[in-house]
C-alpha cells in the first residue's frame, strides 16, 4: 500500500536531516568547529530519538543499508574523539587514549549483552505456554528489563552517557567531563551484563525442555481433559475462537483450549477455561496419551492437518458463524469427523455444494452463543428508531457481492441519517479494508457522515455520575492483566495463573452492569459508531429494532431475535434470483445499492401491521438456527457427549486391535496404551 504524499515527504525529510548532521560533524571534526560539531552531534542526537519515538519504519531503512543504529552510534562517537584529538596540543592522543580505550570496552560490552541477551531469551523460550494453570513448578520468573533485550534501546541508553561527556569535553576542553560520561556508560554496561549472566545460572532459569514436557505429560494426567478446542489463526482472527468461548466453558467434562501461535495465548478473551499453546507438532502430538478425546474446530487454518493426524481424537468443525457464503461449505470440511451447524439450512447447503461431506456426518446443534439475544418485543416505543447497520468484510474472492460497503455503504447510511427519526449504529467488520483499500476508504467515509450527522442534532446528554468508568474498570480488573512493559511469555504465564473461584460469574455480573451503562450513557438521538471489543454485536443486537447488512453470519444469529432485517443486494443479481441463492434473504426485505427501499423498510418496522415478513422470519429462525427446545447449550452439550462416545469406542477397538497384533515380547510396551484407553474412558 502506498503511503500518503505528506508522510512520505516527512519521512525523506527527516531522514536527509540526519544524513546532514552525520555530514556536518564530519565536516566539523576534521576542519576542527567545535561549536558546529556540538550543533551537529546534538541534532543527530535529536533525529534518533524522533526516529525511535514516531518513525520506526526509517530505521529498517538505514538497516538495509548497513546504516544500523550501532554503526550511526560509533560513527558519531568516533567522530568527537576525531574532533578532539585536532584540537589543541599536539599531545593530547596520550590524554584521549583511555578515552578511546573505554568506548572500545564499552561496545565490546554492548556485544556481549546482545550475545546473552540471546541466550536468556532461549532459556525463556518454552516449549508449552499455559493461561489459567499454575506452572510455578516450571521455575518462572520476571523477564529481565526489556532495554537489555532491545540492542538500539539500549545502545542509545547506555551510550548517552558517554556521547554527552564527549560532547561536554569539546565545549570545554577538560577530559574528566568525557572521563565521567564513558565510566558512567560503562558502568551501566556491565550491571546490564550481570543481570542477564546470573539468569543463566540454573537455579535463575526455568527449567529445560525435557522437564516442561514431563510436567505438561503430568498436568494432562492430573486435569483429565475431554473436549478441547483447537485454533490457529492471525492475530485479527481471534474472534473465531472467543465466539465459542462461553458455550465450551458451560459443557460437561473438562474443557480445553489448545493453540499453535504464541501470541494467540493474549489475544483470547477473558475465560477460565484451562489454554495450552503447543506450537511444536511433536509437543502436539503428546495429546495421543491423554484423556482428551474431541478436538472442536471453529475454523479452517494450515496447522489443521496437523492436528488431524492424531488417531485417537475425533474432530468436529463448528465454524464461527454460518451464512450462504461459499466460504461456509468449505471442501475442507470433509476431514473432519463431523460438521456441527445450527439448523437444516446448512444441511442442505452441505448437501448442495458437494463438497464431499455426507449428510450422516452432519449434526444439528443450534447456536449456543444466541442465548443472550433477547426476542422480539413489539415496535419500537421512544422517539427514535434504532437501526444496527453490520456490514461485513470484502473477502478474500473479489466478489463484489460480499460487503455492501463499496458500493452501497454510503447510500444505506444517507438513506437511514435523512429519517429524523432514525438513530443508527454503525458497526463495521474488524477485516473491513484490509483486503480492498476501497472498503477502507468507504468505511471512513461512512464515519464521516455519522460524525456530520451528529453535528447537526442536539439535545439532552444523560448525567456522568461516572458509574460507566466503574463497571470498566472491574470489568477491565477480571477480564485483562496487567503487565509490565517489557514482560515476556514466561513471566505472562506466571501472572496468569488458576483463575479466582466464581471469576465467570463475576464476569457475566460486571458485563451486564456496564452494557446497561454504555447505553445508559448514551443520548438517545446520537449515533455512534461502535468498534471497540464492547459492547459485543449481540449487545447491539438488543439495542436495534432493525437490522441492515449484508448475506453473512450476522444475518442468521440476528434471526434469533425475530426483528426486523434487511439485506443490501451488490451482487447484480435481480431480487428473486437473489433470494433464491441466499435463503438467508428469504425473509429480509432487499435494498439495492441505491437505498431507495429504506423509507418503506422503516415504515414496515415503525407499522408491524404492515410488516409481511414476520411469518416468514419465524420460519426461517427454525430452519437456519433449529427449534428454541431444546436449547441450543443443551444440543451442543449432546453432541459433545455423543461423538465422546464415538471416540472411547473407537480408542477401544484400536487397542484390541493392537494388542491382537503385538508379538508376545512387545504385549507388555502395548499395556500403557491399553490403560491410556481405559482412563479415557473413565474421564467422562
Amino acid at each position: 500500500m502506498r503511503l500518503p504524499r505528506r508522510q512520505t515527504t516527512a519521512r525523506a525529510l527527516i531522514a536527509a536531516v540526519l544524513v546532514a548532521a552525520f555530514a556536518a560533524q564530519a565536516a566539523a571534526a576534521l576542519r576542527p568547529h567545535i561549536p558546529l560539531l556540538l550543533v551537529a552531534t546534538t541534532a543527530s542526537l535529536a533525529v534518533e530519538g524522533v526516529l525511535y519515538r514516531w518513525q520506526r519504519d526509517i530505521l529498517s531503512l538505514f538497516a538495509k543499508s548497513h546504516a544500523d543504529l550501532t554503526v550511526r552510534h560509533v560513527l558519531r562517537d568516533l567522530l568527537l574523539v576525531v574532533g578532539l584529538l585536532r584540537v589543541g596540543e599536539q599531545d593530547r592522543e596520550t590524554a584521549y587514549a583511555p578515552l578511546v580505550a573505554g568506548l572500545l570496552v564499552f561496545y565490546a560490552l554492548h556485544c556481549a549483552i546482545q550475545a546473552v541477551s540471546v541466550l536468556v531469551r532461549r532459556t525463556r523460550t518454552l516449549p508449552v505456554l499455559t493461561r489459567n494453570i499454575d506452572a510455578r513448578a516450571l521455575r518462572l520468573t520476571p523477564a529481565p528489563p526489556a532495554v537489555l533485550g532491545r540492542a538500539g534501546h539500549r545502545l542509545l541508553a547506555f551510550g548517552l552517557p558517554s556521547t554527552a561527556g564527549l560532547l561536554a569535553t569539546a565545549a570545554t576542553g577538560e577530559p574528566r567531563c568525557a572521563g565521567l560520561g564513558v565510566a558512567v556508560s560503562l558502568g551501566l554496561a556491565l550491571m546490564g551484563l550481570y543481570e542477564l549472566v546470573v539468569r543463566l545460572l540454573p537455579s535463575r532459569r526455568p527449567v529445560g525442555e525435557q522437564e516442561v514436557l514431563d510436567w505438561f505429560d503430568a498436568w494432562l494426567a492430573e486435569y483429565r481433559p475431554t473436549v478441547g478446542l483447537y485454533f490457529s489463526g492471525g492475530a485479527s482472527s481471534a474472534y473465531q475462537a472467543n465466539m465459542w468461548l462461553e458455550p465450551l466453558a458451560k459443557l460437561e467434562g473438562r474443557p480445553l483450549i489448545v493453540l499453535r501461535e504464541r501470541f494467540m495465548v493474549q489475544k483470547i478473551a477473558a475465560t477460565d477455561v484451562p489454554i495450552v499453546c503447543l506450537p511444536k507438532v511433536s509437543t502436539l502430538l503428546r495429546l495421543e496419551q491423554s484423556t482428551l478425546q474431541i478436538l472442536i474446530h471453529p475454523s479452517n487454518s494450515g496447522k489443521t492437518s496437523q492436528v488431524l493426524r492424531i488417531p485417537s481424537l475425533k474432530h468436529a468443525f463448528v465454524n464461527h458463524g454460518e451464512s450462504d457464503k461459499l466460504s461456509s461449505c468449505n471442501p475442507y470440511a470433509k476431514a473432519y469427523d463431523e460438521v456441527w451447524v445450527a439448523g437444516s439450512a446448512a444441511r442442505e447447503r452441505y448437501a448442495q455444494a458437494e463438497v464431499g461431506v455426507e449428510d450422516k456426518d452432519v449434526v444439528e446443534i443450534g447456536r449456543p452463543q444466541l442465548d443472550a439475544v433477547r426476542p422480539y418485543t413489539g415496535p419500537p416505543t421512544g422517539t427514535y428508531l434504532t437501526v444496527l447497520y453490520a456490514p461485513t468484510w470484502e473477502g478474500w474472492d473479489g466478489n463484489p457481492g460480499n460487503t455492501s460497503v463499496i458500493e452501497a455503504g454510503e447510500n444505506l447510511v444517507r438513506a437511514l441519517l435523512a429519517d429524523p427519526g432514525v438513530r443508527l449504529l454503525y458497526k463495521p467488520h474488524p477485516l473491513t479494508g484490509s483486503v480492498d483499500s476501497r472498503a477502507g476508504a468507504a468505511d471512513l467515509r461512512i464515519r464521516e457522515l455519522v460524525r456530520a450527522a451528529n453535528r447537526e442534532r442536539s439535545g439532552q446528554r444523560p448525567p456522568t455520575d461516572g458509574e460507566l468508568e466503574r463497571y470498566a474498570r472491574e470489568l477491565d480488573r477480571l477480564t485483562t492483566s496487567s503487565f509490565r512493559a517489557g514482560a515476556d511469555q514466561v513471566e505472562r504465564m506466571l501472572a496468569q495463573s488458576v483463575p479466582e473461584p466464581g471469576r465467570a460469574q463475576a464476569v457475566a455480573r460486571a458485563t451486564a452492569a456496564w452494557e446497561e451503562a454504555y447505553w445508559g450513557s448514551l443520548p438517545e438521538w446520537e449515533h455512534q459508531v461502535v468498534t471497540d471489543a464492547r459492547p459485543a454485536l449481540y449487545a447491539c443486537f438488543n439495542q436495534a429494532d432493525l437490522l441492515v447488512s449484508d448475506v453473512s453470519s450476522v444475518v442468521s444469529d440476528f434471526l434469533a431475535s425475530g426483528k426486523p432485517y434487511a439485506v443490501a443486494n451488490t451482487s447484480g443479481l435481480p431480487e428473486d434470483t437473489f433470494r433464491r441463492a441466499f435463503p438467508t434473504a428469504g425473509a429480509a426485505t432487499v435494498l439495492t445499492p441505491d437505498a431507495a427501499g429504506v423509507p418503506r423498510l422503516l415504515a414496515g418496522v415503525r407499522h408491524p401491521e404492515r410488516d409481511e415478513l414476520a411469518g416468514a422470519r419465524a420460519a426461517l429462525k427454525e430452519r437456519l438456527l433449529g427449534p428454541d427446545e431444546p436449547t441450543a447449550q443443551a444440543r451442543f452439550n449432546e453432541a459433545v457427549r455423543a461423538l465422546c462416545s464415538a471416540a472411547r469406542d473407537h480408542r477401544a477397538r484400536m487397542a484390541q486391535r493392537l494388542a491382537a497384533e503385538i508379538p508376545a515380547p512387545r504385549k507388555e510396551a502395548a499395556t500403557g496404551q491399553t490403560a491410556a484407553t481405559g482412563q479415557a474412558a473413565a474421564g467422562q
